[in-house]
């Protein structure tokens, strides 16, 4: 695993040990971040059940102004820090260890640009998730939310909390679905 492109390009990045996470690949990744790459510049960036980091990693390294990482478990934070400190990026890397919900609070932007998620497949994240962005001042209309998930996975849901899918992109065994808030009428 590594970081993609931009100033960290080519640097390694470690992986938790265990079987707990399940690090983006680098395929994927690349091809996020090509849907993405005129959105990341500048932008505020939020990763929740972060991992390893990677992907808030790569949007600071293509030129994100600040990224967020969101992670409870002791080894894969601790993952990310080093990752951190090893790309040089503590200074726009901002880490929360608590639980993703709770984290959603302890951010204080005016407005997040970009906010991936990438839960455990079974743990039922998606849904707590989507109704505390749905409150969060920081959460716009121009905000886009990707959540990572199994292909089989159903977000009619998302709805309920106010937003709307808007693409899906579809890999081998996952996909990322890309929500907003819908628009309200004036």
């Amino acid at each position: 695993m590594r970081v993609i492109a931009g100033e960290a390009r080519s640097l390694p990045l470690k992986a938790p040990e265990g079987i707990d996470t399940r690090p983006t690949t680098d395929r994927i990744k690349e091809t996020l971040f090509n849907i993405l790459q005129g959105d990341i510049p500048g932008s505020i960036f939020i990763d929740l059940c972060s991992g390893s980091g990677s992907i808030g990693i790569e949007a600071i390294s293509r030129g994100a102004k600040r990224a967020y990482f969101v992670e409870n478990a002791a080894k894969p934070a601790k993952c990310i820090q080093d990752n951190l400190n090893f790309t040089r990026f503590t200074d726009r890397g901002v880490l929360l260890k608590q639980d993703v919900v709770s984290a959603l609070g302890s951010i204080h932007e005016k407005e997040a640009d970009i906010i991936f998620m990438d839960p455990p497949y079974q743990a039922g994240l998606e849904e707590p998730v989507l109704g505390a962005l749905s409150r969060a001042d920081y959460v716009t209309e121009d905000t886009l939310i990707i959540m990572e998930a199994e292909l089989g996975r159903d977000f009619s849901f998302a709805e309920d909390y106010g937003f709307e899918v808007v693409r899906e992109k579809k890999y081998k065994t996952n996909k990322h679905v890309f929500m907003k808030l819908r628009k309200t009428e004036q």
